[in-house]
This record gives structure tokens, sequence and C-alpha cells, in this order.
């Protein structure tokens, strides 16, 4: 039966805006791992390490992140494995961060002038302790916008996982929606919550380059 939108209703979206925080907050940890790794194969010198990372990126970037998915949802259970859609939706976030993440980190590493390296060089510094001590420090300030861009990214794309059943932001306005046949509201209210968690990522990034003095 189709009733009026209340607030138990809105109430109801606010509280699932908590499962579409936790999705992203599990995806960015996972993918933060993930592309740690798969940036340190992409830079080190060693040509197997970076064909494995290059593939790897490529694989996941190549693909629609729905198709990523699929395949990790429904595909495991073919061979007999039962994926909650919890998991598939955290393993295939973080695999999808990872890959974004390793290309931007990639880019800020190589970004740092060479003089960096050839000096930390002279002063007898090996490849990782140059990454650590002098070029990593400095490429943390310059990526935080395009971090913090793809991650206000990254939160609205969890709005996919609805597809597979994950009850977030979006999974819930469409619940919300079939009972009431109120989409105007229901999606007014869900688009609010969105930019509120977008807002508060946005005002951090601006906090962090304020704070680290990143140039402009």
């Amino acid at each position: 039966m189709i009733r009026e939108f209340a607030a138990n209703d809105f109430y109801y979206l606010v509280f699932a805006a908590r499962w579409t925080v936790a999705l992203s907050l599990v995806s960015i940890l996972g993918g933060s791992l993930i592309g740690v790794v798969v940036m340190g194969l992409r830079v080190v010198p060693f040509a197997p390490a970076k064909a494995l990372a290059i593939g790897y990126i490529q694989a996941i970037q190549g693909t629609p992140l729905l198709g990523q998915l699929f395949i990790i949802y429904f595909g495991l259970g073919v061979f007999g494995y039962d994926v909650s859609a919890w998991v598939a939706a955290g393993v295939a976030f973080s695999l999808y961060s990872g890959a974004f993440l390793a290309e931007i980190w990639r880019g800020c590493v190589q970004a740092i002038p060479k003089t960096q390296w050839e000096a930390s060089a002279s002063i007898g510094l090996g490849f990782l302790e140059q990454l650590v001590y002098v070029i990593i420090p400095q490429a943390v300030r310059i990526s935080i916008p395009p971090t913090i861009g793809f991650l206000v990214h990254l939160v609205k794309n969890t709005s996919l996982a609805s597809i597979i059943g994950f009850i977030e932001l979006t999974r819930a306005g469409q619940i919300i929606n079939a009972v009431t046949f109120r989409p105007m509201t229901v999606y007014l209210v869900v688009a609010a919550a969105y930019f509120c968690i977008c807002f508060t990522l946005a005002q951090l990034s601006l906090k962090l380059e304020r704070r680290l003095r990143v140039a402009r």
C-alpha cells in the first residue's frame, strides 16, 4: 500500500547513510593498502614488477566497476563460495580504489624533481631510503587534492553496491520510494545526504592543504 513520506522514512535514509560511510571507509583502507603496494611496484627499477602493476591497473581501470561487482558476487558463487553483499562490495571497491590510488600516488612521486633523487643519492641513501625519507614526504603534500577528489568520486560510486542487494543510501532510497511513491522527496533527501558526506571530505581536503601549505 502506498503511504505518505513520513519522519520515520527520513530517519531510515539518514541511518542508511552510515553504511555508505562504512563501505567508503573499508574501500579507502583496503584501496590504500593495495595502492601503496602497486605504486611501489610501479616506481621500483625492476621491469617484471612494473609489468605486474601495470597489468593490474589496466585490468581494473579498463573494466566497469559494476562488472567487477558482479564477478566477485556472482562469479565466486559458481565455484561454491557463498559471498555476502558486504564482502563482495568491500573487495570490489578496495580493488577498484587500489588501482586508481596507485596511479594518483605514482604520478605524485614522479612529479618530484629529479634533482631530489640525485641529492638524496649523493648523501648515500639507497632507493628505498630515498623514497621513505625524501620523496614520499614531498609527494604526500601534492597528493592531497587528487586523492580527496577520488575519494569523493568513490563515495558516490558506492551507490552501485545497491545492484547486488547491499543496503546503503541509494538502496534505502529505492526501498522507501517503493512504498511512498515520492521519488522527488526521497531522492532529494538521498542527494542531500551524499552532498553532506562529500562536502565534509572537501572541507577536510582544504584543511589539510592549509596545514601542509600545499602549493596552489
